[in-house]
């Protein structure tokens, strides 16, 4: 059996971070009937040490949790992992959406009205992206995350660990845009107030390392008023 094919049978395990007993056992029950293994979790403060006892590979992440709520907690995830975030709000307000959005989660539902078929329509989307048709990593960049080397077309690169991290954060995911408070909250986890024009700078020095190894390859596109991505 090939990897993907692996990837494809193996259940989901899906962190349910709901506070409403029974809006949570109703997705839950959704999400098993489609052969995935949800784990309920109510308070903010538990979702850390879930995920590192045991990643999940999709996150269905409601604002307004006791303890620490979402938006924070989608914070701190994305810092720390790339897995996929789905908010679940019964606000409306686009300033909520834009705000989830970039801190980096990956999709947003209103669970006004709410629609368990709709979550399971997202899930499935977002897991046969992540799961079995992911793009995957260009085989001219190489990175060794536990020796904290990096390549590009052969040529090893002398990297700060911050753009060590940047680089990191956009190879994960080619082609997807991040947001510049998206890859701040990846290269500064440990909440320090750092403006997201910061990350014009390190991109820059970035690119002027990659292109001092490989000149007139410039891997790094601006998406203007958005972020950033790394095209193939």
């Amino acid at each position: 059996m090939t990897a993907d094919a692996a990837a494809a049978v193996r259940p989901a395990r899906i962190l349910v971070v709901e506070d409403e007993p029974k809006m949570a056992s109703l997705i839950s029950d959704y999400l098993r009937a489609e052969g995935h293994a949800p784990q309920w979790i109510v308070d903010g403060r538990e979702v850390l040490p879930a995920m590192a006892a045991e990643p999940a590979d999709l996150v269905l992440l409601d604002i307004m949790l006791p303890g620490l709520d979402g938006l924070s907690v989608c914070r701190a995830l994305r810092a720390a992992s790339d897995v996929p975030i789905v908010m679940l709000t019964a606000r409306v307000e686009e300033a909520d959406r834009l705000l989830g959005l970039d801190l980096g989660a990956d999709d947003y539902i209103c669970k006004t009205p709410f629609s368990p078929r709709e979550i399971m329509a997202r899930v499935r989307a977002i897991l046969r992206r992540t799961r079995r048709g992911a793009v995957p990593a260009p085989n001219w960049l190489q990175i060794d995350e536990a020796a904290w080397r990096a390549s590009y077309r052969g040529v090893p690169l002398e990297l700060t660990p911050v753009e060590f991290r940047l680089l990191r954060a956009l190879a994960a995911a080619p082609g997807r845009v991040f947001a510049r408070d998206s890859l701040l909250d990846r290269l500064h986890g440990d909440g320090r107030a750092v403006t997201d024009r910061a990350i014009d700078s390190h991109v820059k020095n970035l690119r002027r390392k990659l292109e001092a190894a490989a000149p007139g390859h410039d891997p790094i596109r601006s998406i203007y008023g958005v972020g950033y991505k790394l095209e193939l």
